[in-house]
């Protein structure tokens, strides 16, 4: 089996990692980092922290350089989605390919250039530590299903959650795996935007009483736009919100990450994604419209320069 994973950042290293110990499994990674490229490639790609290991990755930063493959694995942030998969496209033209991204909104993109989808939610969690380096920060289950819009089969998904499995890493196939999808995009878009807001880890932050309700309260707006969609969450993202305290009290989460290097973050894929549907199907989002514009000014801030004074 091969399998390209698209975008080797924290995400795609924890899945090419674990899935290149397997010697049935042949593991490509395309991403435009190339000192991270030749690292992988000059040393395999090690995972330290839950995880202690090196494994043999092929990593390329030109597509034409992979061959053809099976399974896709997308975790290239979501902003960068379209780019990345019809960079990448020409390599599935008989694949089924997996989003284990943030928020919501990626399967449909992927769906116009792949012929068959499967919408992924995760909830293990990392970060870069040098090139060809990966911190583990946190584990947790990944749960997949066929996307419906463009599903590929049951068959395909039991195929990607077994190598996943034997890797290492717990996966699930499930034949609907919204309502997990949506526990995480809920969890999500709490957790990070006040991670970003507060500059504070995940663990530090749900220890502020004011930080912790207005989680709360973004929450039940993310279950109301669940419920009109007609979704059953799998769980209640409030406890997941006090789960993740407990297992990533110190973890950075994604959106903070993003903000500490001055980088355009994933908001309009996690709370602009609960606005847009909520506003879609008349449910108010108010608390998650002002996440999404005020993180949108903060990143504005980054390229602000005060006129001269005269």
């Amino acid at each position: 089996m091969k399998i390209c994973i698209v975008g080797c950042g924290a995400i795609g290293s924890l899945y090419a990692a674990h899935l290149a110990r397997l010697d049935d499994v042949e593991v490509w990674a395309y991403d435009l980092n190339q000192a991270h490229v030749d690292a992988i490639n000059a040393n395999g790609l090690r995972l330290t922290g839950l995880s202690d290991f090196v494994a043999p990755v092929n990593a390329r930063s030109d597509v034409k350089d992979i061959p053809a493959c099976e399974f896709g694995i997308v975790a290239a942030k979501t902003l960068h989605t379209r780019a990345a998969i019809e960079a990448t496209a020409g390599i599935f033209t008989d694949a089924a390919v997996c989003s284990v991204q943030n928020g919501v909104g990626n399967e449909e993109i992927i769906a116009e250039f792949v012929p068959r989808v499967i919408l992924g939610t995760i909830f293990p969690a990392g970060h870069i530590v040098e090139p060809g380096v990966c911190n583990h920060d946190a584990g947790g289950k990944t749960w997949i299903g066929p996307f419906p819009d463009k599903p590929a089969t049951m068959d395909e998904v039991e195929a990607l959650a077994d190598a996943i499995n034997r890797g290492g890493m717990e996966c699930l196939a499930m034949a609907d795996a919204r309502g997990a999808q949506w526990t995480k995009l809920i969890f999500n878009s709490a957790s990070n935007a006040m991670g970003a807001l507060t500059r504070l880890p995940h663990g530090v932050a749900c220890d502020q009483p004011g930080v912790r309700k207005v989680m709360s309260d973004m929450v039940r707006e993310g279950v109301a736009v669940a419920e009109a969609l007609g979704i059953t969450l799998d769980s209640d993202p409030d406890e997941l919100i006090d789960y993740g305290r407990e297992k990533a009290y110190h973890h950075p989460p994604s959106m903070l990450q993003d903000v500490r290097a001055q980088r355009l973050t994933e908001v309009d894929a996690l709370n602009g994604g609960i606005a847009r549907l909520g506003k879609e199907h008349g449910v108010p989002t108010p608390l998650n419209e002002a996440m999404t514009a005020i993180i949108k000014g903060l990143e504005a801030s980054w390229s602000y320069k005060k006129p001269e004074e005269h």
